[in-house]
């Protein structure tokens, strides 16, 4: 199958895109950066997704993962307005199987940055309004929202030893997902299932099932 991937250059979406390849899947990456895969199968667009008109023409997608976000920079623009405008474009052709948007655990705990929770937060929203108009295709859509994962933007958190004991203290199994993991994951949502949709998926470790509750012994 052909499979289009934003971010692809790092982080989740890299491993996504390095776990489709290993299947033998056809890959597109979108990223702003440049490639850090070799792959025959693997094709790479430096694109801004922001920059809609700066996309490229793709036809016969058969998944697409929207993995591109950020934390703290244009949050709502990049992480939701963008996602849309990507899911608009390439997620309804007729030969498309699976759409998924790679969300976060802080969309259901408002644990985070403001204007990332309400960035993640709207794409619950919208992907149940894309699985409905997606199952007129015969094609699923939901969401992957993990919590802690150990990429390149969490390592400010994750080389403070004291910050990261606090993090582990909030979280039940006492580490975080590494990207492969979470690929896993995006692998079983859109090759493997065909009947789950319109559903956000939280992975996060226990994180936003831990409510903290201290009393005197």
């Amino acid at each position: 199958m052909k499979a289009l991937i934003t971010g692809s250059s790092r982080g989740i979406g890299r491993a996504v895109a390095i776990r489709f390849l290993a299947e033998g899947h056809e890959v597109i990456g979108i990223d702003r950066s440049e490639a850090t895969i070799e792959d025959e199968n693997y094709t790479h667009y430096i694109r801004d997704i922001r920059d809609v008109d700066s996309l490229p023409e793709l036809d016969g997608v058969n998944i697409l993962i929207n993995s591109a976000g950020t934390q703290n920079e244009d949050d709502i623009d990049i992480n939701l307005k963008a996602l849309i405008r990507v899911t608009e474009r390439y997620g309804f052709q007729p030969e498309i199987k699976a759409i998924l948007h790679i969300g976060s655990a802080s969309a259901h705990t408002g644990s985070e940055f403001p204007e990332y929770c309400a960035s993640k937060g709207g794409i619950l929203a919208y992907t149940k309004n894309a699985a409905l108009r997606a199952a007129k295709l015969g094609a699923v859509c939901n969401s992957l929202d993990p919590g802690g994962v150990l990429t390149p933007m969490n390592e400010c958190v994750m080389n403070d030893p004291e910050l990261w004991n606090q993090i582990m203290d909030e979280t039940p199994l006492r580490r975080w997902a590494t990207p492969e993991e979470i690929a896993e994951w995006a692998y079983f949502l859109t090759v493997k299932n065909s009947f789950c949709t319109g559903q956000s998926i939280v992975v996060d470790g226990g994180e936003s099932i831990n409510f903290n509750f201290i009393w005197k012994d």
